[in-house]
């Protein structure tokens, strides 16, 4: 029985090998792929371009935000009343592209209110945010020259439950009454909690996330507010530089591109239909869906 088990496995063996041995081998480039190697490369191309041309003086114009227009008049303002400023970067860590946003934005913040000697507070719901927070302000204070202005006791870390940290935060603005309160960030079901605190203490709240579901509350119970893209794109709309303006542009021209050919697309696709005889439509139909990955 031994003898003939060790023989069942050595043929299974020997079989396996030769299924594996007549296996196709598998093709040193993909077709299918081409459309998507041919977009990235598209867009690589772009970025180079509008980055050199930004770098030579000619940079994008980018329409006026008035959300971060107000960021001076919002320091100046607790300034003038000598209260302090209040910044939330948000419920998550720095593995969210949009915590790294807010702590971008605290950068330009915290200068500014280093500039014109105001405070800034920064609870954080985050060990690894509070210890990025604290280079952002440090680097500002810095920046500005004034680096006696860096306390790192104002920016400190809280706790990661959410709605205990949310507590803080709140009791915090209720008795210190901060003049103006940033909310910059992913936020979730405290949003409103947050907003509505802010509003209480007569406080000039500037927000900004990517959560859709937030925004309405945002919307409604602060004075200025960063929809969507607007909050990624204020860190170049703020720091003027070349290399990120450009980034910018090209974002847009590549979604300018994908919006022409859907639209094109669909009248080719539709007119392919209306007039089932004309060839010529069926071709640039299937053209058109291979540049974009789809099936013909």
């Amino acid at each position: 029985m031994l003898v003939g088990a060790v023989l069942g496995l050595a043929r299974g063996a020997a079989a396996e090998g030769e299924a594996e041995s007549s296996d196709p081998e598998l093709p040193a480039f993909h077709e299918q792929r081409l459309p998507l190697a041919a977009w990235t490369l598209g867009i690589g191309l772009a970025t180079l371009v509008f980055v050199f041309r930004s770098r030579r003086g000619k940079p994008p114009v980018i329409r006026r935000l008035a959300a971060l227009d107000a960021v001076d008049e919002a320091i100046g303002r607790a300034t003038e009343m000598g209260r302090p400023v209040l910044f939330v970067p948000g419920i998550m860590d720095m593995n969210d592209i949009q915590t790294v946003a807010g702590v971008t934005l605290l950068g330009r913040v915290a200068r500014t209110a280093a500039e014109y000697d105001a405070q800034v507070e920064v609870p954080t719901s985050r060990s690894l945010v509070m210890e990025a927070a604290r280079d952002a302000v440090q680097s500002a204070c810095l920046a500005a020259g004034r680096p006696e202005a860096y306390q790192p006791d104002r920016v400190h870390y809280v706790t990661d439950e959410q709605f205990a940290y949310v507590a803080h935060v709140t009791g915090s603005m209720v008795r210190e009454r901060p003049a103006a309160c940033f909310l910059m960030g992913t936020f979730y079901g405290e949003s409103l909690i947050l907003a509505e605190t802010g509003n209480h203490v007569g406080a000039i709240q500037i927000a900004g996330t990517g959560e859709t579901s937030q925004l309405p509350f945002f919307v409604a119970a602060c004075d200025y507010t960063l929809i969507g893209e607007e909050f990624f794109v204020a860190s170049a709309y703020l720091s003027g530089e070349p290399d990120q303006l450009g980034s910018v542009q090209a974002q847009d021209a590549a979604k300018i591109a994908v919006i022409a050919f859907v639209v094109i697309g669909t009248l080719v696709a539709t007119a392919a239909v209306i007039w089932a005889d004309a060839a010529w439509l069926h071709e640039t139909s299937d053209f058109l869906r291979s540049a974009v990955g789809a099936r013909p």
